[in-house]
């Protein structure tokens, strides 16, 4: 049977993804009565779907991948001619693409030396844990194997992944997760544990020490954290926060992971994240924006030191790191990573990121001036949040039933937004913002005016 993608019936498309695809984050019981959206076509910052309907797409895909906007044919052409050359082997040999991706990737990362591909960001940070345990296993007789992860923070969808997310509900009944897993404290000054303090960044970073102490240094073998807080509320570090944890690792002799699976290449104003507070790590971990969801492809990179970890005695079978990643072989995503990277440099969508972050961030400021149920706005580059709150000085949050409805609001004015997704019991309160790269000032415009009418209907000052 021939089916023509270009080509086709939509009433169709919609009765055969009811009837047999698995929505991802989605309640189903709806779909009963409703249709479930499908896109069928996106060019630079818009989408349109089978019905004919289309929408300014304010979160780069739904989950700020999108990096570059839709309807790049460099990606396209560079991604079709490489899979007629050659199109998989696996990556226990190499390949052209990987070769010079690995090569350009790691001119923009001073201090980081190699490149592990695999397929997804929670298999990237699955390699991580396993580079981690492994070092523990070889250097330290297998004392130092636990893992610290931050409380609001989330590092992928696998059980062991979940095991190290301190998001209540998106680990709910999915347990027993893997042993090992240490949650340590937030660092949202907007929730400050602390009370009104000047050295909240500080402090924050302190109770990382404290679990630390109480779990053993000897036992602790590495931190694994997102530059920003991604899908747990768009949380900016606080003044002082990055310097201090980075001192507490070195000091216990504790690698530092860094998850840029949403911040990395471009999405802050700079390649990565943590390149906006000095930060030296040990590991990072990318996926999404690396090659902007024009293919799968996710890294795993290193520094030299923890890369000759691994081949310190060729005499030993089991010295060596035995993972595998069957995709991580595709020649697409590095072929597709390379033309996405040549578009960010080419067409300074950094620059761009820095100038208009700062006017989303502005003209969001001004929403907050208008409607008291804006109690923060956060964000770095083109990744914003907007916190809700029922009152300003009690900090409460809003239930997330108000999140919900603002969004579906934007969705009938044609504008996608994103907003924290039951992924805690009290705070699904925060609005997401994360556009492509190649934003305008006429986009974040519109994005503004829905949210603007959104306020205005659901959530009016008294």
């Amino acid at each position: 049977m021939t089916i023509d993608l270009n080509d086709f019936d939509s009433s169709k498309v919609v009765a055969s993804d009811r009837k047999h695809v698995w929505h991802h984050i989605t309640q189903h019981k709806p779909f009963e009565q409703n249709d479930p959206m499908v896109i069928v076509e996106g060019k630079g910052m818009r989408v349109r779907d089978a019905r004919g309907n289309e929408y300014l797409d304010a979160v780069s895909g739904g989950v700020w991948t999108v990096n570059v906007g839709y309807g790049r044919e460099s990606i396209a052409d560079a991604v079709r001619d490489q899979l007629v050359k050659m199109n998989y082997f696996a990556q226990s040999a190499g390949n052209v693409p990987a070769a010079f991706f690995a090569e350009k990737l790691i001119e923009k990362m001073p201090g980081m030396s190699r490149v592990y591909y695999s397929n997804s960001g929670s298999e990237a940070n699955e390699k991580a844990f396993k580079i981690v345990r492994q070092i523990a296993q070889k250097k330290y007789g297998g004392k130092k194997y636990k893992i610290l992860f931050r409380e609001r923070d989330y590092h992928g969808t696998t059980i062991t992944a979940l095991s190290a997310t301190g998001q209540f509900e998106r680990k709910n009944q999915y347990g027993p997760f893997t042993p090992g897993f240490v949650e340590f404290p937030h660092c949202c000054e907007y929730r400050s544990q602390f009370g009104d303090v000047s050295d909240y960044g500080v402090r924050a970073a302190l109770e990382m020490e404290k679990v630390i102490l109480a779990e053993g240094p000897e036992t602790v073998g590495a931190v694994c954290l997102e530059p920003i807080t991604a899908g747990g509320g768009v949380i900016t570090p606080p003044h002082g926060y990055w310097e201090k944890i980075q001192e507490i690792c070195r000091k216990y002799d504790i690698l530092l992971h860094i998850d840029e699976v949403v911040c990395g290449l471009g999405r802050t104003g700079t390649w990565f994240g943590y390149q906006h507070y000095g930060i030296k790590p040990d590991i990072v971990t990318m996926a999404k924006g690396v090659a902007s969801g024009y293919a799968a492809i996710s890294c795993t990179v290193t520094t030299e030191e923890v890369f000759e970890a691994f081949k310190d005695d060729a005499s030993d079978r089991m010295g060596y790191f035995r993972d595998i990643s069957t995709f991580g072989g595709c020649t697409a995503g590095p072929a597709a990573a390379l033309a996405n990277m040549q578009i960010i440099e080419e067409e300074n969508l950094l620059e761009n990121v820095t100038q208009m972050g700062e006017y989303l961030l502005g003209r969001l400021r001004q929403l907050q001036d208008r409607y008291e149920v804006i109690g923060d706005v956060r964000g770095k580059g083109l990744f914003c949040g907007l916190e809700l709150v029922k009152d300003r000085q009690t900090r409460e949050p809003v239930d997330e039933s108000l999140p919900i409805a603002i969004a579906a609001d934007c969705m009938k004015q044609g504008v996608i937004i994103g907003r924290t997704n039951r992924s805690f019991e009290q705070f699904n309160n925060t609005l997401c913002l994360s556009p492509a790269l190649i934003a305008t000032q006429a986009d974040l415009d519109e994005i503004v005016e829905a949210l603007d009418n959104a306020f205005a209907r659901l959530a009016p000052n008294s």
